[in-house]
């Protein structure tokens, strides 16, 4: 069972302004939020609380941290967010745990081991909604690499084995719908790694 889940928001510049957030300068901290580890589901079926909303995908690189605090495997996630319930918690200065740790709120693919002498910009991934590209990004466009990231996260939380790390999702994010189907992959130096499919359910 993973244990914690931590998560970085506004990574990808292009998807920090069309929420209408500040872009992090680079050399800042990154803004880093926890979703509970029971989020993570390995399920094809994505199946929205009855309370929610408007919840959009939020496609992301995930990785996974073995016994040496170091990454052992990538995949992808899926960053479920409850959109208005996230603006409120804005507006009134609260944390986001009900917009970000709802129930199967982290969708995963199966995990793949790192290539060897891995370069961290040189993956890109992609998320279909019916068949038509919603998101596309590259590590390439991250404001803090994962090396950055790694180091940063390391230092200042208590990470242990097991754990993910959701390193931000490129610009595209939007609502789901009962009925939607989502086709993420990622590349890595222009071959393919991983797909997953999931199917939304209300």
């Amino acid at each position: 069972m993973i244990r914690n889940i931590w998560a970085v928001g506004r990574n990808y510049a292009d998807h920090a302004k069309e929420l209408g957030n500040i872009v992090p300068a680079v050399g800042s901290a990154p803004m880093i939020f926890l979703k509970a580890g029971s989020t993570a589901s390995d399920s094809e079926i994505i199946r929205l609380p009855v309370w929610t909303e408007d919840v959009h995908h939020e496609v992301e690189l995930a990785l996974k941290i073995n016994s040496n605090l170091d990454v052992e495997a990538v995949g992808l996630a899926l960053d479920l967010t409850e959109r208005k319930k996230q603006g409120e918690a804005k507006t009134q200065g609260q944390p986001w745990t009900l917009a970000k740790s709802f129930i199967n709120s982290c969708p995963l693919s199966s995990f793949v081991k790192l290539p060897v002498s891995v370069q961290w910009s040189d993956f890109v991934l992609e998320l279909k909604v019916q068949g038509h590209i919603r998101q596309q990004g590259s590590t390439e466009n991250m404001i803090f690499p994962v090396p950055v990231l790694l180091q940063y996260i390391q230092k200042h939380f208590p990470v242990c084995a097991g754990d993910l790390i959701l390193t931000g999702t490129p610009a595209g994010v939007a609502a789901l719908k009962s009925g939607d189907l989502l086709e993420a992959q990622l590349c890595y130096q222009g071959k393919n790694m991983l797909k997953k499919a999931w199917k939304v359910h209300r």
